[in-house]
Protein backbone atom coordinates (compact mmCIF):
# COMPACT_ATOMS: atom_id res chain seq x y z
CA UNK A 1 0.00 0.00 0.00
CA UNK A 2 2.86 2.71 0.91
CA UNK A 3 4.45 1.72 -2.58
CA UNK A 4 0.86 2.11 -4.52
CA UNK A 5 -0.35 5.21 -2.81
CA UNK A 6 2.04 7.56 -4.50
CA UNK A 7 1.45 6.27 -7.98
CA UNK A 8 -2.28 6.05 -7.62
CA UNK A 9 -1.94 10.10 -6.85
CA UNK A 10 0.11 10.77 -9.45
CA UNK A 11 -2.27 9.00 -12.14
CA UNK A 12 -4.61 11.60 -10.74
CA UNK A 13 -3.14 14.48 -12.41
CA UNK A 14 -3.15 13.00 -15.69
CA UNK A 15 -6.18 13.21 -17.87
CA UNK A 16 -7.54 11.61 -20.67
CA UNK A 17 -8.68 14.68 -23.51
CA UNK A 18 -9.53 14.56 -26.94
CA UNK A 19 -9.81 17.01 -29.76
CA UNK A 20 -9.47 17.55 -33.53
CA UNK A 21 -9.01 20.28 -36.35
CA UNK A 22 -9.37 21.15 -39.57
CA UNK A 23 -6.56 22.62 -41.37
CA UNK A 24 -6.30 23.72 -44.81
CA UNK A 25 -3.27 23.29 -46.51
CA UNK A 26 -1.53 25.65 -48.99
CA UNK A 27 -0.34 24.25 -52.16
CA UNK A 28 3.58 23.97 -51.66
CA UNK A 29 2.89 21.38 -48.89
CA UNK A 30 2.85 17.92 -48.80
CA UNK A 31 0.47 15.87 -47.75
CA UNK A 32 2.76 14.28 -44.81
CA UNK A 33 3.76 17.25 -43.87
CA UNK A 34 -0.45 18.81 -43.39
CA UNK A 35 -0.96 15.69 -42.19
CA UNK A 36 1.60 16.26 -39.04
CA UNK A 37 0.02 19.86 -38.74
CA UNK A 38 -3.04 18.81 -38.31
CA UNK A 39 -2.37 16.63 -35.42
CA UNK A 40 -0.13 19.29 -34.08
CA UNK A 41 -3.15 21.78 -33.97
CA UNK A 42 -5.85 18.94 -33.09
CA UNK A 43 -3.38 18.25 -29.58
CA UNK A 44 -3.35 21.64 -29.01
CA UNK A 45 -7.31 21.71 -29.38
CA UNK A 46 -7.61 19.76 -27.12
CA UNK A 47 -5.21 20.92 -24.37
CA UNK A 48 -6.91 24.64 -24.68
CA UNK A 49 -10.20 22.81 -24.62
CA UNK A 50 -9.41 21.14 -20.84
CA UNK A 51 -6.89 23.33 -19.50
CA UNK A 52 -7.62 26.57 -20.98
CA UNK A 53 -4.63 29.35 -22.90
CA UNK A 54 -2.42 32.15 -21.68
CA UNK A 55 -2.42 35.15 -24.42
CA UNK A 56 1.24 36.02 -25.62
CA UNK A 57 3.01 38.13 -28.38
CA UNK A 58 6.41 37.69 -29.86
CA UNK A 59 8.25 40.30 -31.17
CA UNK A 60 11.01 39.44 -34.20
CA UNK A 61 13.06 41.41 -36.93
CA UNK A 62 14.62 39.75 -39.82
CA UNK A 63 17.64 40.87 -41.66
CA UNK A 64 18.31 39.99 -45.20
CA UNK A 65 20.83 41.14 -48.07
CA UNK A 66 20.51 40.70 -51.65
CA UNK A 67 22.27 42.38 -54.56
CA UNK A 68 24.38 44.72 -52.02
CA UNK A 69 21.18 45.88 -50.65
CA UNK A 70 20.13 45.50 -47.10
CA UNK A 71 15.79 44.51 -46.42
CA UNK A 72 14.55 44.47 -42.87
CA UNK A 73 10.77 43.46 -42.41
CA UNK A 74 9.89 43.37 -38.60
CA UNK A 75 6.65 40.62 -37.57
CA UNK A 76 4.99 41.03 -34.35
CA UNK A 77 3.07 37.57 -33.82
CA UNK A 78 0.36 37.18 -31.22
CA UNK A 79 -1.54 33.61 -30.14
CA UNK A 80 -1.88 31.66 -27.26
CA UNK A 81 -0.11 28.81 -24.89
CA UNK A 82 -2.28 26.27 -23.84
CA UNK A 83 -1.68 25.91 -20.02
CA UNK A 84 -1.37 21.93 -20.39
CA UNK A 85 0.99 19.81 -21.98
CA UNK A 86 0.62 16.35 -24.25
CA UNK A 87 1.97 13.26 -22.33
CA UNK A 88 1.15 10.60 -24.86
CA UNK A 89 -1.48 9.52 -27.62
CA UNK A 90 -4.58 7.27 -26.67
CA UNK A 91 -4.68 5.13 -29.55
CA UNK A 92 -4.14 6.52 -33.53
CA UNK A 93 -5.22 9.72 -34.97
CA UNK A 94 -7.82 9.51 -37.01
CA UNK A 95 -7.79 11.55 -40.47
CA UNK A 96 -10.68 12.79 -43.31
CA UNK A 97 -9.13 14.20 -46.38
CA UNK A 98 -11.04 15.85 -49.07
CA UNK A 99 -10.70 18.57 -51.63
CA UNK A 100 -12.16 21.62 -51.39
CA UNK A 101 -11.76 24.46 -54.24
CA UNK A 102 -8.53 22.94 -55.74
CA UNK A 103 -7.19 23.24 -51.66
CA UNK A 104 -6.32 20.08 -49.74
CA UNK A 105 -8.61 19.92 -46.36
CA UNK A 106 -7.45 17.84 -43.59
CA UNK A 107 -9.60 16.99 -40.73
CA UNK A 108 -8.07 15.37 -38.27
CA UNK A 109 -9.56 13.83 -34.51
CA UNK A 110 -6.82 12.77 -31.85
CA UNK A 111 -7.27 11.34 -28.19
CA UNK A 112 -4.19 11.19 -25.31
CA UNK A 113 -3.11 11.47 -22.25
CA UNK A 114 -2.60 15.15 -20.57
CA UNK A 115 -1.53 17.08 -17.29
CA UNK A 116 -1.87 20.64 -16.59
CA UNK A 117 0.93 22.61 -16.30
CA UNK A 118 2.36 23.08 -12.89
CA UNK A 119 4.96 25.35 -11.27
CA UNK A 120 7.65 22.62 -10.70
CA UNK A 121 8.99 22.41 -13.84
CA UNK A 122 12.19 24.12 -14.52
CA UNK A 123 11.90 27.16 -17.10
CA UNK A 124 15.70 26.53 -18.76
CA UNK A 125 17.21 28.33 -21.71
CA UNK A 126 17.68 25.92 -24.88
CA UNK A 127 18.82 27.72 -27.80
CA UNK A 128 20.16 26.17 -31.31
CA UNK A 129 23.13 28.01 -33.19
CA UNK A 130 24.21 27.93 -36.67
CA UNK A 131 27.76 28.14 -37.72
CA UNK A 132 29.18 29.62 -34.31
CA UNK A 133 29.22 28.87 -30.42
CA UNK A 134 27.85 32.45 -29.28
CA UNK A 135 24.18 33.20 -28.69
CA UNK A 136 24.49 35.89 -31.70
CA UNK A 137 24.40 32.77 -33.81
CA UNK A 138 20.96 31.94 -32.99
CA UNK A 139 19.21 30.16 -36.00
CA UNK A 140 15.84 27.90 -37.51
CA UNK A 141 17.26 28.22 -40.60
CA UNK A 142 20.17 25.84 -41.58
CA UNK A 143 21.87 24.84 -45.30
CA UNK A 144 23.91 21.90 -46.48
CA UNK A 145 26.74 21.38 -44.60
CA UNK A 146 26.24 24.43 -42.01
CA UNK A 147 27.55 23.06 -38.36
CA UNK A 148 24.71 22.42 -35.39
CA UNK A 149 25.51 23.82 -31.58
CA UNK A 150 23.22 23.57 -28.83
CA UNK A 151 22.98 26.48 -26.22
CA UNK A 152 21.55 25.61 -22.70
CA UNK A 153 21.89 27.29 -19.10
CA UNK A 154 19.62 26.07 -16.03
CA UNK A 155 19.38 27.69 -13.11
CA UNK A 156 19.43 25.03 -11.19
CA UNK A 157 21.50 21.55 -11.44
CA UNK A 158 20.41 18.61 -13.55
CA UNK A 159 20.33 16.87 -16.38
CA UNK A 160 19.80 16.72 -20.04
CA UNK A 161 19.31 15.34 -23.17
CA UNK A 162 19.02 16.01 -26.88
CA UNK A 163 17.21 14.55 -29.58
CA UNK A 164 16.34 15.34 -33.25
CA UNK A 165 13.28 14.06 -35.35
CA UNK A 166 13.22 14.05 -38.61
CA UNK A 167 10.44 13.70 -41.35
CA UNK A 168 10.81 9.95 -41.56
CA UNK A 169 10.32 10.22 -38.13
CA UNK A 170 13.37 8.35 -36.99
CA UNK A 171 14.72 9.76 -33.27
CA UNK A 172 18.48 10.68 -33.25
CA UNK A 173 20.14 11.05 -29.98
CA UNK A 174 22.31 13.99 -29.89
CA UNK A 175 22.81 14.17 -26.02
CA UNK A 176 24.24 12.64 -24.06
CA UNK A 177 27.45 11.76 -26.25
CA UNK A 178 27.83 8.30 -27.86
CA UNK A 179 31.02 7.70 -25.82
CA UNK A 180 29.31 8.68 -22.35
CA UNK A 181 28.78 5.06 -20.93
CA UNK A 182 26.58 6.65 -18.12
CA UNK A 183 23.76 7.33 -20.30
CA UNK A 184 23.51 11.14 -18.86
CA UNK A 185 23.85 14.27 -18.90
CA UNK A 186 24.75 16.73 -16.10
CA UNK A 187 24.90 20.06 -15.67
CA UNK A 188 25.55 22.72 -13.32
CA UNK A 189 23.23 25.56 -12.10
CA UNK A 190 23.89 29.15 -13.83
CA UNK A 191 26.36 27.82 -15.99
CA UNK A 192 26.81 28.21 -19.84
CA UNK A 193 26.93 25.11 -21.97
CA UNK A 194 27.79 25.37 -25.51
CA UNK A 195 27.16 21.51 -26.32
CA UNK A 196 28.47 19.70 -29.71
CA UNK A 197 31.83 22.12 -30.10
CA UNK A 198 35.04 20.41 -28.57
CA UNK A 199 36.57 23.55 -27.45
CA UNK A 200 33.89 24.55 -25.65
CA UNK A 201 33.50 21.22 -23.62
CA UNK A 202 33.64 20.93 -20.11
CA UNK A 203 34.18 17.29 -20.18
CA UNK A 204 37.06 15.06 -21.81
CA UNK A 205 37.10 16.48 -25.43
CA UNK A 206 37.54 13.40 -26.65
CA UNK A 207 33.84 12.63 -25.45
CA UNK A 208 31.68 15.38 -27.73
CA UNK A 209 30.03 14.63 -30.83
CA UNK A 210 29.86 17.57 -33.56
CA UNK A 211 26.98 17.57 -36.10
CA UNK A 212 26.98 18.84 -39.10
CA UNK A 213 23.72 19.13 -40.92
CA UNK A 214 23.11 17.51 -44.80
CA UNK A 215 20.53 18.34 -47.31
CA UNK A 216 20.47 17.12 -50.81
CA UNK A 217 17.17 17.03 -52.07
CA UNK A 218 13.77 18.99 -50.64
CA UNK A 219 14.03 21.42 -47.53
CA UNK A 220 13.82 19.11 -44.53
CA UNK A 221 11.85 20.49 -41.48
CA UNK A 222 13.06 18.79 -37.91
CA UNK A 223 12.13 19.15 -34.57
CA UNK A 224 15.29 19.27 -31.43
CA UNK A 225 13.91 17.98 -28.22
CA UNK A 226 16.06 19.16 -25.58
CA UNK A 227 14.64 17.51 -22.32
CA UNK A 228 15.93 19.11 -18.33
CA UNK A 229 15.32 17.69 -15.42
CA UNK A 230 16.81 18.01 -12.05
CA UNK A 231 16.39 14.19 -11.19
CA UNK A 232 18.77 12.44 -12.86
CA UNK A 233 17.49 10.03 -16.02
CA UNK A 234 18.83 7.88 -18.71
CA UNK A 235 18.80 8.26 -22.43
CA UNK A 236 16.24 5.96 -24.31
CA UNK A 237 17.22 2.66 -25.35
CA UNK A 238 19.17 3.10 -29.23
CA UNK A 239 20.81 1.43 -31.76
CA UNK A 240 24.19 2.61 -33.51
CA UNK A 241 23.33 4.64 -36.94
CA UNK A 242 25.20 3.77 -39.57
CA UNK A 243 27.02 6.05 -42.62
CA UNK A 244 28.06 8.78 -39.23
CA UNK A 245 24.66 8.86 -37.70
CA UNK A 246 23.52 9.60 -34.43
CA UNK A 247 22.26 6.63 -32.60
CA UNK A 248 18.93 6.47 -33.08
CA UNK A 249 15.35 4.81 -32.21
CA UNK A 250 12.03 4.58 -33.85
CA UNK A 251 9.63 8.02 -33.04
CA UNK A 252 7.24 5.82 -31.42
CA UNK A 253 10.00 4.07 -29.53
CA UNK A 254 11.19 7.94 -28.32
CA UNK A 255 7.54 9.00 -27.33
CA UNK A 256 6.97 5.82 -25.29
CA UNK A 257 10.13 6.30 -23.12
CA UNK A 258 9.92 10.13 -22.82
CA UNK A 259 5.82 9.53 -21.89
CA UNK A 260 7.53 7.16 -18.96
CA UNK A 261 10.20 9.75 -18.10
CA UNK A 262 7.69 12.50 -17.57
CA UNK A 263 4.65 10.52 -15.52
CA UNK A 264 7.32 9.09 -13.05
CA UNK A 265 8.92 12.97 -12.95
CA UNK A 266 6.73 16.19 -12.88
CA UNK A 267 9.86 18.23 -12.41
CA UNK A 268 10.87 16.89 -16.29
CA UNK A 269 10.60 20.22 -19.11
CA UNK A 270 10.57 19.92 -22.54
CA UNK A 271 11.30 22.37 -24.82
CA UNK A 272 10.45 21.66 -28.97
CA UNK A 273 12.41 23.70 -31.21
CA UNK A 274 11.69 23.74 -34.98
CA UNK A 275 14.38 24.13 -37.62
CA UNK A 276 14.21 23.88 -41.30
CA UNK A 277 17.51 22.21 -43.39
CA UNK A 278 17.65 23.35 -47.01
CA UNK A 279 20.19 22.49 -49.74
Amino acid sequence: MILMFPLMAFAQKTKKVCGEYIYYAPSTQSLEDAKYTALERAKLQALADEFGTVITQSNSTVMTMENGKTDSRFFSLSGSEVKGEWIENVGEPEYEITFEQNMLVIKCAVCGRAREIQNSTVDFTAKILRNGTEEKFVSSEFHDGDNMYLYFQSPVDGYVAAYLIDESPTAFCLLPYQADSDGQQFVKHGEPYVFFAPEKAKEEMNLVDQYTLTCSGAAENDQIYVIFSPLPFTKAVDNAGGNLLPRQLTYREFTEWLANCRKKDNRMGVKVIHITVRP
